[in-house]
């Protein structure tokens, strides 16, 4: 069992963490005693045309709770998609915040490999904001050139469907070729080849605390 009592989710842009934990979530979310999630971005620029500024901010309430994640505790901040690295301090900062408030026992954030340049950057600011906390990598494959996992966390059938339906809530991202159902599937057969049961998700255990 994760020590998952009070789980903080950080996801650079709103979508990453469901399509890297969202089915550990779902798995620990109902015996969690709190479950954050926070939307570093809501990638207004980025969106395809016609959509509305807020589209990913609604998607994401949807998404987030067919995972079990109460509204209340779903938080957007406001940076500019792809220019992370300009605003390092702030990000840090509301880290820093999240950690006196939330008060996280186990925080998800991107692996130490992931190439994109935003969530280089709350991987980064992350090993420096919650040095005293259990912290693991999430894999995006699609992102990753190589992923040295330490960590396979077995998954239901619940779980991997309550994640499918969650990337599903992302209308906008459709024609992404990784948010394919059967591509998602694939991907958790393939980590749970890893670990010896049917389904799961990886993970690069960052920090380890053992309270």
């Amino acid at each position: 069992m994760l020590p998952a009592q009070r789980m903080l989710i950080l996801a650079p842009h709103a979508d990453d963490g469901e399509l890297g934990a969202g089915g550990t979530i779902h798995k620990y979310a109902s015996a969690a005693e709190s479950v954050t999630y926070v939307a570093f971005s809501t990638c207004a620029q980025s969106l395809p045309d016609g959509l509305a500024p807020d589209t990913m901010e609604h998607e994401c309430r949807a998404a987030t709770a067919r995972l079990g994640i109460p509204g209340d505790r779903l938080e957007f901040l406001d940076f500019r998609v792809r220019r992370f690295n300009e605003r390092r301090q702030d990000i840090l900062d509301e880290m820093i915040r999240l950690r006196r408030e939330v008060r996280p026992t186990l925080v998800f954030a991107p692996n130490s490999v992931d190439v994109h340049q935003d969530h280089t950057v709350i991987h980064q600011e992350a090993m420096r904001a919650f040095k005293g906390t259990t912290l693991l990598g999430y894999e995006l494959p699609w992102n990753s050139r190589h992923f040295d996992f330490d960590l396979v966390v077995g998954l239901s059938e619940a779980d991997l469907e309550a994640k499918l339906a969650a990337i599903s809530a992302y209308e906008s991202q459709h024609f992404r070729p990784y948010v394919d159902r059967e591509v998602q599937r694939g991907i958790a057969i393939y980590n749970g080849l890893k670990g010896g049961v049917p389904l799961a998700e990886a993970f690069e255990v960052l920090r380890w605390i053992d309270p």
